[in-house]
Formats: C-alpha cells, structure tokens, sequence
C-alpha cells in the first residue's frame, strides 16, 4: 500500500527565523510525523535560489520532506504593502495540490483550493471575533477594516473543510454556531510544546543561569528577568508592554524582548523616551533552541496581547518552568492556575505593573514544578501522534472500502 500523503499550507520559509505559534505547530507536524505518511510543505522562500512551483527534497526537524515554495519573501516577520496572505494565495491559484490529506493555517488560501480533492483541515490559532473586531487596533489586521466582508469570505469558503480544529474555544463556538450544518466537523485542539527543546533545570540551575546572564550583561547579579517573545505587532500590543516597566519603575528588572516586527522602530522609539534603555534589550529574532534557553532562567515571561488563541510561546514558557504575566484574552487565563502564573484583570500599566511584582516578589509561590504540570498535556508527540493516528484511521477505512466496491 502507498503511503498517504499530507500537504501542508503555510506562508512561511522553515529554515528562517519566522516568528510565530503557527510555524512551531508546523514543524511540530513534520518531526512528529509517523512513517506511515509521506508529508509535504507548500511555502516561501528567502531569495530565488530555487524554482518556484516545484518539488524539492528537503528536511524539516530531523525529518525527510517535499518542499515547494511558490512565493519569494525576503522577511516574513514584517507586513508588506500587499498582505502575504494575499501574495500567497494568488501564487496558489491555477495550481492543483491535491492531496490524500491537506492541513491550511489561514482561511484566505483556500480560494484556490475550492475544487482540489483530498480531506482538508482548517486549524484556527486565533480568537476570530476579536481578530476582525472592526473596534480594535486598525493597525492588527486587514480584516479588522472589513469584517463583514471576511466573515462573508468565511462563509463561502468553510463548507469545503472536513474538520475545523481550533485552539481557541471563543472560536470553535463562532464556528459552531454560525455554521450548523457543519458543526459536528467543529473540535478542540490543544496547541503543542515540544518536550525535547523546553524542559526545566533545577532551581539551583536556574539561578545559576539567571546570575551568569546577569554578569554577561553587565547588570548587577540580583537582576531579576522578564521575557517577551513574540511578533512585534498591534496584536501583542509591545508598547503597552514597555510602559508597563516603566510604571513598574524598577531598576534591578530587566526586559528581554525577542522577536522582530513592524513596530520594531516605534518600540525603540519609546524605549528611548521613557529612559528605560539600559533595562530593555532588543534581541531581534531567535531560534527556538535558543529561546528555550532564556525561557529556563528567566523570571517570569509576559505576554500584553489584545488577542489571542492559545499562544504556543505561553506553553513553551511553562514547559521550561517559568510563570506566565498574561492580559486575559485567548485560552491563557483558563490553563494557569494560583501557582503557575497571574492574569491581568484589566488591561492597563498599572494592573501589568502589579501583577509582575506579584510574581518577581514571590518566586516561591510560582514553582517549577507547577508551570511544568500545567503544560503536560500540551505535549507535542501526544497531540501531534493523536491526530496522525485518527488520519491513518481514516486512510485505512476510506481504502478498505474502495477495495470493497471495486470487487463488488
């Protein structure tokens, strides 16, 4: 029997460091993948040094993969004049990747893919009425200037989805309610972590780890670390981040910011204003190993976002044992508990502010052990391997009845 084939649709170049949950979780599908399947990836690429539109052999997290990038993105960490998604999906049209098996990450995509055969899954990483709400920061998202015509767009397109896997419940209810006739195709999915690249030291490591930082970075040895990793975006809403330091008025707390984005020139522009230069440093972007590194020893890590679905960064956070600081949006606030983080009542410097003190003050009432068992059952090679084995089962079925009907 051949192997089933999984094509995965994403705009994202997985040698490059691309911020986001969206590309973890996708490369947590490539290394996890059983040998049973033959998976391929439909994405970008950094410079023309292959052939858009065609195959490659390839290889993503230690696993052999069919690579085609049908896009050029120089740097997919910044907004464009033309929306990537747009770009990406144009490139797909007038293609035909059918496949036995066709995982999407965006909605928008899917235009192209209207008449390909092969079972489709829509993941949804998002709090989707939040995302569009036209309320919002107009500086998020495109569709937040139209959303009338997005959730139109989203009914046209959803009936063509065999199951629509999301880690945010605010959303699997919009999709459940708005689209009766499809909600049995409507779950929950946990988000992942990988295990094997966020794990905890001990807490005498920990410190060990927080002081060495300290010293290379010629702050005093007490420095306690806060860490921010993500895009920098109206979504994670940065700016309010670094004001909420600077009403901390804290000088042995540092900030740690890592990441890269649009809003990269106007943070630095606030930082300088609100004098706090020599407590937050800017790391650019940083490969996953690498940030699981300072995930380990640092403090506490935050997140001031306005949305949100469930944040893979959060998982990863708590998995190498550190509490979380989070404004209550997305599933965040439903997974922490007393003793593995605090979440913000209010979304201003002031509740920010206090709820890190809370945490920097009181290390003892966050443990280790704690933030590790609140992310257990995000396990990447649980969730992952539960997914691929109901698609085999699926595969298995859907064969053994063709064979049926063809000797019948």
């Amino acid at each position: 029997m051949r192997k089933p084939i999984l094509t995965i649709f994403y705009q994202f170049n997985p040698w490059q460091s691309s911020i986001g949950g969206i590309q973890t979780v996708i490369r947590s599908f490539v290394k996890y993948s059983p040998i049973e399947f033959e998976v391929r990836l439909v994405g970008t690429q950094e410079d023309s040094s292959h052939p858009l539109g065609k195959w490659q052999d390839a290889e993503v997290a230690g696993k052999a993969i069919s690579f085609m990038p049908v896009l050029t993105l120089p740097d997919d960490n910044r907004k464009h004049l033309v929306p990537t998604t747009l770009k990406y999906t144009a490139a797909l049209w007038g293609r035909s990747l059918s496949s036995d098996f066709m995982h999407f990450h965006r909605l928008e995509p899917t235009l192209a893919t209207r008449n390909w055969s092969g079972e489709k899954t829509l993941f949804v990483h998002n709090d989707i009425q939040k995302q569009i709400d036209s309320s919002g920061k107009k500086d998020a998202i495109l569709w937040q200037h139209l959303p009338a015509v997005y959730l139109a767009l989203e009914g046209f397109l959803i009936s063509q989805f065999d199951q629509i896997l999301s880690c945010n419940s605010n959303s699997l209810h919009h999709y459940q309610q708005h689209y009766p006739k499809i909600a049995d195709r409507v779950s929950y999915i946990k988000n992942t972590v990988d295990n094997e690249i966020c794990y905890p030291l001990t807490l005498e490591e920990r410190e060990q780890g927080r002081r060495s930082l300290a010293q290379q970075m010629s702050l005093p040895e007490d420095t306690r670390f806060v860490l921010f990793a993500g895009r920098l975006h109206a979504q994670k809403d940065p700016l309010l981040l670094v004001r909420s330091i600077a009403t901390m008025n804290e000088p042995k707390v540092h900030l740690l910011i890592a990441g890269d984005g649009d809003l990269k020139d106007e943070l630095g522009t606030e930082i300088d204003r609100l004098g706090l230069s020599a407590q937050v440093t800017l790391l650019g972007a940083l490969a996953q190993q690498e940030l699981a590194q300072l995930m380990r020893i640092c403090n506490t890590f935050i997140l001031t976002s306005a949305y949100e679905g469930l944040p893979v960064v959060v998982l990863e956070a708590l998995a190498c044992g550190t509490p979380i600081v989070t404004t209550r949006c997305g599933e965040t606030p439903n997974l922490l508990d007393a003793h593995s983080g605090v979440v913000c009542q209010e979304r201003t410097t002031a509740a920010i502010a206090d709820a890190l003190r809370q945490v920097l003050l009181h290390p003892e009432d966050y443990p280790i052990e704690a933030c590790v068992q609140a992310a257990e059952p995000y396990s990447a090679s649980t969730v992952v391997g539960s997914v691929y084995r109901e698609m085999w089962e699926r595969w298995q079925q859907e064969n053994h009845l063709s064979k049926e009907l063809s000797l019948s």
